[in-house]
């Protein structure tokens, strides 16, 4: 009678020992590849999560596809028109601004989405702005005033229902004398 291998016997991997020129580095390699991978993989998931972000409305013969851009442009020049809003975007996004506008590469008129974040699921719209608000104005105030703005503005001008704008406050403006 032959010997045949025991089930068990069959379902064995092999695992070869690790090479001496590693000199135990494996573990090492391993973490960086692990990293890496991960990195890689939240850049995708980030870029593959800003191609999906655009709202759509359903029509009889077809749909329209809004950009994220589109509601992000119109809430902004929504935001800006409010009075004490003194501008858009947190200190890093408004001194680029400024650099781009000092070196000839745009006017601060044309960054109206800047500060602005959107986020759009179908017909519904998360909206994120940071302002810069004027010195004297009632926050709460401003910052209610901007928000039915917005709402108005994207509700009216795109039929996207408007789900939340939430509003960050981050700096004051203090006029110069």
């Amino acid at each position: 009678m032959t010997d045949t291998p025991a089930p068990e016997a069959a379902a064995q991997v092999h695992v070869p020992a690790q090479r001496p020129e590693s000199n135990g580095d494996g573990g090492a390699i391993g973490e960086v590849v692990e990293r890496a991978t991960a990195a890689s993989g939240r850049v995708a998931s980030a870029v593959v999560e800003r191609l999906r972000n655009e709202g759509s409305l359903v029509a009889e013969r077809g749909a329209t596809t809004i950009a994220d851009e589109v509601v992000e442009k119109i809430a902004g020049i929504a935001a800006r028109g409010v009075p004490g809003v003194h501008d858009l975007g947190g200190d890093v996004a408004r001194v680029f601004a400024g650099l781009r506008e000092r070196v000839g590469l745009g006017d601060a008129a044309d960054d109206t989405d800047r500060g602005v974040q959107v986020r759009l699921q179908g017909d519904q719209a998360t909206v994120e702005i940071t302002i810069v608000i004027e010195y004297g104005q009632v926050v709460r105030t401003v910052s209610d005033a901007v928000r039915a703005e917005v709402i108005s503005a994207v509700e009216k001008m795109l039929s996207l229902q408007v789900t939340e704008v939430n509003i960050r406050v981050d700096d004051v403006h203090v006029a110069e004398a």
